[in-house]
């Protein structure tokens, strides 16, 4: 969702008008080790958005990774409702970089035991504590425009207005007089939500106010409102793009999993068994394993890469979300319980929905209308090493072993044509410098 409303905006969200950093962890509390993580980075053109829901009440917060002069950064979003300035704020851009890990695909690895050795049993899970300002135009803007500004506001590094409108081309006019970019094409649109009696939320920087609040840095914009319309409104930020943008949504609820009402919801493939070199190359291999579920799919679907009860996880890519940030980003029902004592209580009621959108203006024509389910099944987007045994140890069992290691291997190597669409004589070179020689007809 990353076009630009203003010269150098890499940002929107409800626009939304609006490789792989590989990292090590310690071993968690199940039977192998988490490795690496595919996080938000992999993909050049891609927005962050975290949504929470309770009831009708519903929080999004827009990450930015605006790069340039703050000058030139604004945003336009369309809200179902007037907002109020309480329900406007700021969040630390530390807190969605660290939902992004905790729910990012993540790949782990095994160590086969000595086969001739009694079997030791070993835990697979462990739970983880884990009134407004307002300004009327004059009647000859009104007349000029068919705009209002209903409210204006100081937040934070942000001069935020809200709109209302009677046309999209009056609309278009206001906000190109008042140096806000709007892509040509965006009429149509902005007509479609003027249509729904949408307002229109719009925020520039205040470098004034930046420099005194020293922060160096856009912190993400969040917006609090009671709607039953409960969407991202994808349609404005295709308007000028020149390609697939891709949406990562993290969604926060008390019932469960989040997916779309209007397109088909799908999970990434998981739970595959893939050779020892993915290690070193996991973020080209799960960007590859996306692209391809996205290609069948005609890039019609919207992908589930975790869904999980965050009081707990298995394996833990991060430690686990505090109270406090999950309150910072909108999950304000868990009240005001300290971590130690939602920790020690078993959970913080809280189920996270990664979701992962790939669209352009053909493909998603209509903005992605969500649904909250009672479903807190637990899935995550993960692959798996199983580093072969290597002992000397003589019994029949080793035997046995040792001569399923080749039918093993080929099956690691399918499995990883089948994610990514490789070529099976590359796969086959590959492993074969990883000790994992098979032959490729």
């Amino acid at each position: 969702m990353t076009r630009r409303i203003a010269h150098g905006l890499k940002t929107s969200v409800a626009t939304l008008a609006i490789l792989a950093n590989l990292a090590v962890a310690p071993a968690n509390a199940f039977c192998g080790f988490y490795v690496a993580q595919a996080d938000t980075k992999l993909f050049n053109t891609s927005s962050k958005v975290v949504l929470s829901r309770n009831g009708e009440l519903t929080s999004i917060t827009m990450a930015s990774d605006f790069e340039g002069d703050v000058k030139e950064f604004a945003v336009v979003v369309s809200v179902p409702t007037f907002i109020e300035r309480r329900q406007i704020g700021v969040v630390d851009p530390k807190t969605i970089d660290h939902l992004d890990h905790y729910t990012a695909p993540r790949l782990v690895e095994y160590h086969d035991a000595d086969p001739c050795a009694p079997p030791v049993a070993v835990a697979s899970m462990m739970p983880m504590g884990a009134p407004p300002l307002s300004r009327q135009l004059s009647s000859a803007e009104e007349k000029n425009y068919g705009v209002t500004i209903e409210a204006s506001y100081d937040v934070g590094e942000y001069d935020v207005l809200i709109l209302s409108a009677k046309e999209s081309d009056g609309l278009v006019r206001w906000l190109t007089d008042n140096h806000y970019r709007i892509p040509q094409g965006a009429e149509g649109v902005l007509g479609s939500y003027i249509k729904q009696n949408m307002r229109f939320f719009v925020a520039k920087v205040n470098v004034e106010r930046m420099t005194t609040l020293g922060n160096g840095y856009l912190r993400p914009l969040q917006v609090r409102y009671q709607s039953a319309k409960f969407m991202v409104p994808l349609r404005l930020g295709t308007v000028n793009a020149k390609g697939p943008q891709d949406l990562i949504i993290y969604a926060l609820s008390k019932t469960g999993r989040i997916e779309s009402a209007n397109y088909r919801t799908v999970k990434i493939p998981s739970d595959v068994d893939v050779p020892l070199y993915v290690k070193d190359e996991f973020g080209l291999f799960y960007k590859a394993t996306f692209e391809l579920a996205v290609n069948k799919e005609n890039m019609r679907a919207v992908f589930v890469e975790y869904a999980w009860d965050i009081a707990w996880c298995d394996p833990c890519a991060s430690d686990p979300m505090s109270n406090k940030e999950l309150a910072e980003l909108g999950a304000r029902w868990i009240g005001s319980d300290s971590d130690a004592a939602f920790r020690s209580s078993g959970g913080s009621n809280v189920y996270v929905t990664r979701l992962h959108v790939r669209y352009d203006a053909k493909t998603f024509p209509e903005d992605l209308v969500l649904l909250e389910t009672k479903d807190r099944g637990n899935f995550q987007g993960r692959y798996i090493m199983h580093h072969p045994w290597k002992g000397n140890t003589a019994c029949e069992a080793a035997n046995a072993y040792r001569q399923s290691l080749p039918v093993r291997f080929a099956g690691q190597a399918k499995n990883l044509a089948e994610l990514t669409g490789w070529e099976p004589k590359s796969i086959a070179a590959r492993m074969a410098q990883t000790g994992q020689p098979l032959d490729v007809k």
